[in-house]
């Protein structure tokens, strides 16, 4: 008498729940899979706040090591992914806190008007070393120039001035020979016009903001599985 096999539900068609479950029995497969699920809105999260795309991935890998290895954390009273992007957000708020280095006093010259000292914070000095990012940046700030450069002439002329070169209304009115008040009108028609065409040339894009896909996405899972250890068990 033969015994019937019981048929095995493939792993992409399980809930996080079971998913879950399964990552309690050590299933490498299972946590490739929660990743795969999860990682775009957690690297998302973590770089609207970071805004540095390393430090981001960095915190992707931290919260997926710190959930699987505290899986007795999650209870399953609200999604997995809520709970996920939980321990993302607290991740990347206190290396926000961390990172904001505060300069000593003494060392400080800029003075603000009120004769306050200026809290001076250092950026990342890491944001220049993934080269996937250096290039998405290249292509953003190509796409800001060619908006810029079709811009009326009196309008980019104040919009240099004032939002590149940093210049001050007043600064701007004397060098194009305007009055103060016409500055601010044509800064404000152009920010308009800028928005106006970048928003037609990245609408089609925006759900690709930010994506944790390809190279980052492969590079996050190899490397949060090899942090836990974990063999991955296919099904049977």
């Amino acid at each position: 008498m033969q015994t019937a096999k019981v048929a095995v539900a493939p792993l992409d068609t399980l809930d996080d729940g079971a998913l879950v479950e399964r990552v309690r029995n050590q299933d490498g497969a299972a946590v490739r899979l929660i990743m795969q699920r999860h990682n775009r809105r957690l690297y998302r999260v973590a770089r609207s706040v970071l805004k540095d795309d390393a430090e981001a991935e960095d915190v992707v890998q931290e919260t997926y090591v710190r959930a699987f290895t505290h899986l007795d954390g999650f209870r399953g009273e609200a999604q997995l992914s809520t709970w996920l992007t939980r321990i993302a957000l607290n991740e990347a708020l206190g290396r926000l806190r961390r990172r904001r280095i505060v300069v000593d006093l003494k060392d400080i010259d800029a003075i603000n008007d009120q004769g306050e000292a200026r809290v001076i914070y250092l950026p990342s000095a890491r944001q220049d070393s993934d080269p996937e990012a250096a290039t998405a940046r290249a292509e953003v700030r190509r796409l800001l120039e060619r908006a810029v450069d079709q811009l009326p002439d009196p309008f980019r002329a104040v919009f240099v001035l004032r939002d590149i070169e940093e210049m001050s209304t007043e600064e701007t009115a004397t060098h194009l020979g305007l009055r103060p008040e016409t500055v601010k009108t044509r800064l404000h028609r152009a920010r308009r016009l800028l928005r106006q065409s970048l928003d037609r040339t990245l609408s089609s894009a925006v759900d690709d903001v930010f994506p944790c896909a390809g190279t980052r996405c492969a590079r996050i899972t190899e490397t949060v599985l090899g942090r836990l250890g974990l063999v991955e068990h296919p099904d049977e």
